[in-house]
């Protein structure tokens, strides 16, 4: 899940800081689950968040998420 880049993308177009807790606020979801989404720790995201945050940073789905088959994750342990 690419909120660390999408952050930085806002703030560059947006023209203004984009903090974690502007995002917790705004979308209703912890921080420490959007922290832990941001360090794709094992997280079962639902989809109610993944709808949240595309509608705060205004991005498709494909903006958001990135799909990394299991065996690439297990070949880069």
């Amino acid at each position: 899940i690419q909120i660390k880049e999408l952050i930085a993308t806002r703030k560059y177009q947006w023209g203004r800081k984009v903090t974690v807790s502007e995002v917790a606020d705004a979308t209703g979801i912890s921080r420490m689950t959007l922290s832990r989404m941001m360090r794709n720790q094992t997280h079962n995201t639902v989809i109610e968040h993944v709808d949240k945050l595309c509608n705060f940073f205004e991005c498709e789905l494909h903006e958001l998420v990135t799909y990394v088959p299991d065996r690439q994750i297990k070949q880069a342990a």
